[in-house]
């Protein structure tokens, strides 16, 4: 089963992500946990929890349909001993959201050196912030966004990825998402059939599938190995759409959710369409 959605607004309230999700005819969703341009937020009401449950059982949308994401204002490998507390902090509260909503997963952006300490020692202390969340919540997922490797950005490598996943002390709560936009531009050709195989062949020797937990769909306005992270409309960027078939049509990426971030939202409900258009 394909599970296919976009990233939608939680304005007014996480209980209007459901709704929004339903109306632009998704069967997943993502949406923010609290306002992302802010590092602190009031704490859901208990009428909050109640109506988000309700209104996802009531449009058939499991936790494993919901791909939650976290602030991009979060740098959980910060260099800087404030920096990181805060990141530690904000990223604490987002997982214990999670965990009030009875989702399973949270998306996060890894963290960036900013040029101030080694690329090991910035992993290492992603994996240790990771640690630090599973032992403060219970049940939720951390799942790793591979990035584009723009500016300072860590995890455009599998390699780079596998690295955290290596520190991570309980590895059933730890996953990973594939943007399809970040793969490309990190230096991944997934747009010809040879290419897709072999990204996705060094990706399960390195990482592994068993970790995949979601992806983002979205084609790019850059080039292969841009290290830029721009994302386009299905079909208007550089990618065609053999890739977003390939996908669709390989039982690989089942019964995970599979997330539009492109940039125009009034394409959603269409671009979902055409995406199941092409399930053969």
């Amino acid at each position: 089963m394909k599970f296919i959605g976009a990233h939608i607004s939680a304005s007014g309230g996480v209980e209007n992500a459901p709704v929004n999700a339903h109306l632009i005819g998704a069967n997943a969703f993502a949406f923010f946990t609290k306002n992302q341009r802010q590092w602190f937020a009031a704490p859901y009401t208990q009428q909050n929890i109640d109506l988000f449950k309700s209104r996802c059982e009531e449009y058939g949308f499991s936790p494993d349909q919901i791909l939650p994401h976290d602030s991009y204002l979060i740098n959980l490998g910060h260099p800087e001993e404030e920096g990181l507390k805060k990141s530690r902090t904000a990223f604490f509260d987002e997982m214990k959201r999670c965990e009030q909503l009875g989702l399973n997963r949270l998306n996060f952006h890894p963290g960036s050196h900013l040029n101030l300490i080694p690329i090991d020692d910035c992993l290492d202390r992603i994996a240790e912030s990771i640690n630090m969340s599973l032992e403060r919540t219970n049940g939720v997922t951390a799942v790793i966004e591979n990035t584009a490797g723009q500016g300072t950005n860590l995890g455009h490598t599998f390699e780079q990825i596998a690295h955290i996943i290596d520190k991570v002390e309980d590895k059933n709560r730890v996953g990973v998402c594939l943007d399809t936009a970040h793969t490309l531009a990190s230096g991944y050709e997934i747009r010809t059939r040879e290419g897709f195989e072999n990204t996705f062949l060094k990706f399960d020797e390195i990482i592994g599938f068993n970790y995949l937990k979601g992806m983002h769909i979205n084609d790019s306005k850059k080039e292969l190995a841009s290290r830029v992270d721009r994302h386009d409309s299905l079909g208007k960027g550089l990618m065609n759409m053999d890739v977003f078939s390939f996908i669709m049509n390989d039982s690989r990426f089942n019964n995970m959710p599979l997330i539009l971030e492109t940039p125009d939202d009034t394409l959603w409900a269409e671009e979902i369409q055409l995406l199941r258009s092409l399930i053969k």
